[in-house]
């Protein structure tokens, strides 16, 4: 059975996609550690530094969240790879979950969303 998504721009099948790449204790932390950097991002020995994932590792996560649109990487200079959060496509899967906060709730005046 398949259901549509309470947001016309991010279908269920998207949202989940998404989630599945949080689906990892360290990506989490890697997004979240570029979240905290704000917009500007880190570079990715910085990013290392503060989220304590490194090496081949830090690059696997970095691509999975990258694929997912949950994070963007860019090249300054010759060869230093930056990322940071897409603050869009964040706040976006956080509005799937709540934009129908309470909708089926019983209780009158009860709104997280």
């Amino acid at each position: 059975m398949k259901m549509d998504s309470p947001l016309p721009h991010m279908p269920l099948e998207v949202a989940a996609s998404k989630f599945a790449a949080l689906g990892s204790e360290q990506r989490l932390l890697v997004l979240r550690t570029l979240v905290r950097a704000g917009p500007d991002g880190l570079t990715i020995g910085e990013l290392g530094e503060k989220s304590g994932v490194t090496g081949s590792t830090l690059t696997h996560h970095l691509k999975i969240l990258a694929q997912a649109e949950l994070i963007t990487q860019t090249r300054k200079g010759r060869s230093i790879l930056c990322a940071g959060a897409a603050y869009d496509e964040v706040r976006a899967l956080s509005e799937f979950l709540l934009t129908e906060c309470c909708a089926d709730c019983s209780k009158e005046g009860h709104d997280h969303g």
